[in-house]
């Protein structure tokens, strides 16, 4: 409910710091008070459309701040939770808060966080209703019927099963709807797809094959490499040609040259060569027949080497091909190769989708036809139990209508049945609050038919019937008794009380009748202070409420006999 109100610089109210309790609270004073000005101020806090005109004069701007309190459970904190709107307890209560400038503009606050002035109207409607001469929230808007229908006397189980069994229709619709995309989309690549299956088919892509041919083609490709450096060591070794005769035959013709300096067996002369020159020829002599010894088992090592190390030039050629058809195919379905075999089982359930697809879609359709058959089996349902719960809201109503001097008024709920394209999870049907507020009058739409005078009290009569069936914790209205007096103004009094017994109620009134039902009393006041018209709000005690009484019921002579029938209205309560 509505716990504080602060206003500061709009109109006449410099400054005004106002507290509301639960029940009904009513707010009267003089014509031209400035009541008008407090429910203004209240409406640009709900998200109503600003103005610079609400800016007191010679001040820069204007600002309003509301304060609620709601139960955990409200629809607001589903609101919050959709909009990002963080409190720290559900408990906490909710300040809704706008600023207007002098140039017209202005800002929305929520709990001190900058919104839209849209969602700020969103969360208001939330949390107040207005009904006024001029302005209605709430019962006028059509869009609000069927809900306040059914909060009067649906089963809210047989609402559920509705909302399941058209969700389920829904979604059974939404696959038959994909289904038929697909095939629709696989119908015109079938041709491709086909083409694209047999590709990688004959293609057929093993897992990790890529991984296991690039490290192949890797060794076989070094294997070539060390085939190719022992061939050119082999090469070098042996004999290009007579003038080239290679190591071998250069270390036999030095070894023969060196034996020349040596002494045959069978000379006769042996001292011809130096003991010593014979000693170094022989150990040279010795170094070559190692040196040959060494090359030819050097040779012999690189002729094994050269046959444990002959390459498979076919074998590499063989992979690389291999590796290199992978790779082309990946990259022209714009895949890795590792994804290959994935994408042939996609391809090929495309396929087998496209061959199966008429018997899937048959299933589908199936499925639609039976849920939208259950839908419209429970709906009906729904709909006979609203059109009982609309006969008995019409009763209930017109027994309320005759005290507030609408007796002759006729109130009917009209169920409108919508086409089957507008079907929601409410339902089959919209309901609508129709009118005829004289004898031989059609009946019309509540904000065209009724004047704002009739739609307050209409609206009034709807709460009483309605009372705590409604999630808005906060009603007001302006002058719902403008017109009326007496027995009819009493009976008005009666009913705001009765429906503050579940809700918060807010009147301005003129009625002393409705003014004594008032649980808190607030008077409007207009004063002029240096100058300057100011308008004032004041909670008035048991005694200040008895004169306010008073001066409704005689004017601004207040009479004993105005005392004492305020006495006898307050006591009558």
């Amino acid at each position: 409910m509505l716990t504080q109100l602060s206003i500061r610089d709009v109109v006449l109210i410099e400054k005004l710091d106002l507290a509301f309790p639960p029940g009904l609270t009513v707010l009267t004073g003089e014509t031209g008070a400035g009541k008008s000005i407090l429910l203004d101020s209240l409406g640009l806090a709900l998200g109503e459309r600003a103005s610079a005109s609400l800016v007191r004069a010679g001040c820069e701007q204007a600002s309003v701040s509301a304060s609620f309190e709601i139960a955990p459970d409200h629809p607001l904190h589903q609101l919050f939770s959709e909009q990002g709107i963080v409190l720290d307890d559900v408990r906490e209560p909710v300040l809704l808060r706008r600023v207007v400038t002098t140039d017209g503009r202005s800002r929305a606050y929520i709990n001190d966080q900058p919104v839209a002035v849209s969602l700020l109207r969103r969360a208001a409607t939330l949390l107040v209703e207005i009904q006024g001469q001029h302005e209605q929230m709430g019962l006028a808007d059509q869009s609000t019927h069927l809900d306040l229908l059914d909060a009067f006397g649906v089963p809210a189980p047989l609402r559920t099963r509705t909302a399941g069994a058209y969700r389920k229709w829904i979604e059974a619709t939404a696959a038959l709807a994909a289904a038929r995309a697909e095939m629709e989309n696989a119908a015109r690549e079938e041709d491709w797809l086909r083409q694209a299956v047999d590709d990688l088919s004959t293609l057929a892509p093993q897992d990790d094959e890529e991984t296991q041919l690039a490290g192949l083609r890797q060794a076989l490709q070094q294997g070539e490499r060390r085939a190719e450096a022992i061939a050119a060591a082999l090469a070098d070794l042996a004999p290009r040609d007579r003038r080239s005769p290679g190591p071998a035959s250069a270390l036999r013709n030095a070894s023969r040259a060196l034996q020349r300096l040596l002494p045959a067996p069978t000379d006769l002369n042996p001292e011809a060569v130096g003991a010593a020159e014979q000693e170094a020829a022989q150990e040279a002599l010795n170094a070559l027949e190692r040196a040959e010894e060494a090359l030819a088992e050097a040779e012999s090592m690189l002729s094994r080497l050269a046959s444990d190390a002959q390459a498979d030039p076919r074998l590499l050629e063989q992979t690389e091909e291999r590796l290199f058809a992978l790779r082309a195919e990946a990259r022209k379905h714009g895949v890795s190769v590792p994804e290959l075999p994935g994408l042939l089982a996609a391809f090929n359930d495309r396929l087998a989708a496209l061959d199966s697809g008429n018997a899937r879609i048959e299933v589908l359709e199936k499925t639609v036809t039976e849920t939208r058959a259950r839908f419209e089996e429970v709906a009906l349902e729904l709909t006979a139990a609203r059109e009982k719960a609309a006969r008995r809201l019409e009763q209930a109503v017109m027994g309320e209508l005759k005290p507030l001097k609408l007796e002759r008024a006729r109130f009917i709920v009209s169920l409108l049945p919508l086409e089957a394209e507008a079907w929601n999870a409410r339902g089959k049907e919209q309901a609508s609050f129709l009118i005829a507020a004289n004898p031989g009058q059609p009946p019309g739409p509540l904000a065209k038919v009724a004047s704002g005078g009739e739609l307050s009290r209409l609206m009034l009569a709807l709460k009483v019937v309605l009372a705590g069936r409604s999630a808005i914790p906060t009603l007001v209205f302006d002058e719902v008794d403008s017109g009326v007096g007496g027995a009819t103004a009493s009976a008005i009094g009666e009913r705001l009380y009765a429906v503050g017994r579940s809700v918060q109620v807010l009147v301005v009134t003129h009625s002393p009748q409705v003014a004594a039902r008032g649980d808190a009393h607030l008077r409007i006041s207009k004063s002029v202070n240096r100058g300057r018209t100011e308008t004032h709000a004041a909670p008035l005690d048991a005694q200040a409420r008895r004169e306010e009484i008073a001066r409704m019921l005689s004017g601004d002579t207040i009479t004993p006999a105005a005392r004492a029938a305020a006495d006898s209205l307050l006591k009558g309560v």
